[in-house]
């Protein structure tokens, strides 16, 4: 049993050059299946942000919703139409919207996402926030998320070194008038594939942003919060059962799982990322079989002797995948460094939620592995074909 590993070994290296290829193709497949994972991780966890910030049990959209940067807005009065039922102990109304921020070194126009509720009632948890939830409740007051892509400039740099102006200028999209508002305090939160910076106003405020293109009775999300020991359950079968069908009603990990689904299968990207995972996976099997089989068909004549001398074709075969997974491994560790590294070089120049998990490390280690395996036996019919007459 102790010859078995040195075989597969000593066969690896016979041939430097070829082995050390072999590896830096391996790493190179390694190093796209990460970043793909990377990315697609990056896809869900920056879309669902402001969903798993959100405060509350239940959540109430309309019957149009598709995604949280596409919302359809919704009666507020069917909110508070779930007042009426046991079980509902307040709810908040929530107002999405895009905008254009002009930046104020530049004066160019770009889009942000703005975000408004009831100061009284803090919905969103996320950093900063909470700190400065009573400035909201000052007229034109808003919250600039200092995570925000830099096309907006130095606003949150201004704001902490006390600039009295820390003022900004935000336009409605059907509007050409700019409505002017004081940046009060700053959150964290981030960019997404959809987003490229974030706003959070009192409720009042958003209405003054978007005064034409949003009535005060049409709002986006709504908030329901539950009595303590409430099966939550029953409560959505009851609004479900009860509410017109204009409306949609999720528990917070429904609404999450929503959110994922449609980017994984409804838009381009996420089509596009499951697609280049699952060509990495091809193209890196492939590449190794190519390997094993040059590998294989450069030493059949001592294939031939060792099947002469009354070694079976399983041992042999158990050479070969002993090589396959050498080369996995061998693989997989300077891809996983490497990779280490796109990440962070890609959340800063990105800033979205890049980041190595372990279940993304041990599945791409997994894969890694399947793959070798594959192509260890997908060269089977060539070891096969070592004849012992080869040998004389």
């Amino acid at each position: 049993m102790a010859s078995k590993t040195p075989l597969a070994w000593l066969q690896l290296i016979r041939n430097k050059f070829r082995s050390l290829v072999a590896v830096a193709g391996i790493a190179f497949i390694v190093i796209l299946m990460f970043m793909q994972l990377g990315f697609q991780d990056a896809l869900y966890k920056s879309a669902t942000q402001v969903h798993r910030s959100l405060q509350g049990d239940l959540f109430l959209v309309s019957s149009q919703y598709k995604a949280l940067t596409a919302t359809q807005s919704f009666s507020r009065t069917r909110l508070y139409q779930t007042l009426g039922f046991e079980g509902v102990d307040s709810v908040t109304p929530i107002y999405l919207g895009f905008a254009k921020l002009k930046n104020p070194e530049t004066g160019e126009k770009y889009s942000i996402y703005v975000m408004g509720f009831e100061p009284g009632k803090p919905t969103i948890n996320l950093p900063g926030i909470q700190e400065n939830i009573d400035k909201l409740k000052l007229s034109d007051v808003v919250l600039f998320d200092e995570n925000s892509r830099p096309e907006f400039g130095n606003v949150a740099m201004r704001f902490k070194r006390g600039d009295i102006e820390a003022v900004i200028e935000i336009f409605p999209f059907d509007s050409l008038t700019g409505y002017r508002v004081r940046v009060g305090g700053l959150f964290s939160l981030g960019p997404s594939f959809g987003v490229d910076g974030n706003l959070i106003t009192s409720d009042t405020t958003f209405l003054r942003i978007f005064p034409n293109s949003r009535p005060p009775d049409k709002i986006d999300i709504g908030a329901i919060n539950l009595s303590p020991g409430v099966n939550s359950q029953q409560v959505v079968q009851k609004l479900r059962d009860s509410l017109p069908n204009d409306v949609l009603i999720f528990n917070h990990e429904e609404f999450i799982n929503f959110e994922k689904e449609y980017w994984a299968t409804r838009t381009p990207i996420g089509f596009i990322l499951n697609l280049m995972l699952t060509m990495g996976s091809v193209v890196g099997v492939v590449i190794v079989y190519q390997i094993l089989f040059s590998n294989i068909a450069s030493q059949l004549v001592a294939y031939a002797t060792l099947k002469a001398i009354g070694y079976a074709n399983n041992y042999l075969l158990r050479v070969v995948f002993k090589q396959a997974f050498i080369l996995a491994v061998l693989g997989y560790i300077p891809g996983w460094i490497i990779s280490k590294y796109l990440y962070e070089f890609a959340m800063k120049a990105t800033k979205l939620p890049i980041e190595m998990s372990f279940n993304n490390a041990l599945m791409v280690l997994i894969a890694t592995a399947l793959m070798c395996l594959t192509s260890g036996a997908l060269t089977m019919n060539q070891l096969r074909s070592a004849d012992p007459a080869d040998i004389f």
